[in-house]
């Protein structure tokens, strides 16, 4: 396998990637706890890690902005690993929340193949809807800002929906041969308390879901970056009387 480093551009250094994208789960990931966080931890010296994730959007608005992430042909722009994680938004109901919603047909299509990503991307399904915990949350939301009429306790998603988005994305992940993360199913498989303590307000991680994911994560994205080299060398290697033999090669650039 070829060992990726940073390459010279110009008068900079272009490093390596790994671009996280995503919705509300992406976004805030980089929070303390995060299993971005965690990810980005681990990366640290190999590649730059980008957190591209966009609380609240769906599949369909993101396809718009892709190429402006993501620059197809160009291999000194293309990130060694891509995370996609979109569906919990999609999936939301048409009747309660339209303007979120995605029809089923159209998400399996642009969630994955719309992605001008490398090979090297895995994607996740949405997490479990914790509908009891989703409840609670709303009816605080109304004692706290008594707006009864404007919000309602209606929840505007259901577990069951959500299930057959991740099985979608499962079956297109299949189709494509990308690798993916059934998150709804590996939150469930114990048992719904467990997907409570891991998404308090139903939706989002807690920190305990944070660390849920990263450690089913982690171990396929380390496949993908495992052509990384530390970048730069340690300190200790680094020789005294010419510092940029080691930093810069023969120190032409």
């Amino acid at each position: 396998m070829a060992r990726c480093e940073a390459v010279v551009c110009g008068s900079s250094l272009l490093w390596p990637r790994v671009l996280f994208f995503g919705d509300s789960t992406t976004q805030f990931s980089f929070q303390q706890g995060g299993w971005g966080a965690s990810l980005a931890d681990k990366l640290l010296r190999k590649c730059d890690v980008l957190n591209r994730g966009f609380s609240g959007y769906n599949t369909r608005w993101v396809k718009i902005i892709l190429p402006r992430l993501i620059r197809k042909g160009n291999s000194l722009h293309s990130p060694v690993a891509v995370t996609v994680f979109f569906g919990a938004n999609d999936s939301a109901l048409k009747g309660e929340n339209p303007k979120q919603r995605i029809p089923l047909e159209e998400y399996a299509v642009r969630h994955l193949q719309s992605v001008g990503a490398p090979e090297s991307r895995l994607v996740r399904t949405p997490p479990p809807l914790c509908e009891a915990a989703q409840r609670q949350e709303r009816l605080h939301k109304i004692q706290r800002l008594d707006f009864l009429f404007s919000i309602g306790c209606k929840l505007n998603r259901l577990n069951l929906v959500v299930g057959e988005y991740a099985r979608a994305c499962l079956q297109v992940a299949q189709d494509c041969g990308i690798d993916a993360l059934d998150l709804w199913t590996l939150m469930q498989k114990d048992s719904q308390d467990f997907s409570s303590s891991c998404l308090p307000d139903g939706l989002h991680l807690s920190p305990k879901g944070n660390e849920f994911l990263f450690s089913h994560l982690w171990p396929s994205i380390e496949k993908k970056v495992s052509s990384l080299l530390l970048l730069l060398p340690y300190w200790q290697d680094m020789a005294e009387a010419k510092p940029e033999l080691r930093l810069l090669g023969d120190g032409a650039h």
